[in-house]
């Protein structure tokens, strides 16, 4: 299963940006996607994810800012970054669970400036 993360780029502090991860499957039949971001020099960090039912969870990081969706039609899960912070600079990847098998895209740069 493809993945392809875009959207990124640079935004000054307090700026929105909204990645998007397009799938080549209807995004209704992912079992889990997740975003996740890595900074540099640092441990790849979970950020959000989104079942098959809808149900979400956020990092505490993040809670509040952000916030993930799914667009059945363009088979694309986005997520809607707002409040930015010089802290959520990093790469972004979305992570799939689909019929059990687990499927990664390449990341998406996002940098945000002070």
């Amino acid at each position: 299963v493809q993945l392809q993360a875009s959207g990124g780029g640079l935004v000054q502090a307090g700026g929105s940006l909204k990645l998007s991860c397009a799938a080549a499957v209807d995004v209704f039949s992912i079992d889990v996607v997740n975003w996740y971001r890595q900074a540099p020099g640092k441990p790849r960090e979970w950020v959000v994810s989104m079942t098959d039912e809808g149900i979400t969870r956020y990092a505490d990081a993040v809670k509040g800012r952000f916030t993930i969706s799914r667009d059945s039609g363009a088979n694309t899960v986005f997520l809607q970054m707002t409040s930015l912070k010089p802290e959520d600079t990093g790469v972004y990847y979305c992570d799939i669970t689909w019929y059990g098998l687990d499927y990664q895209g390449q990341g998406t740069q996002v940098t945000v400036s002070s």
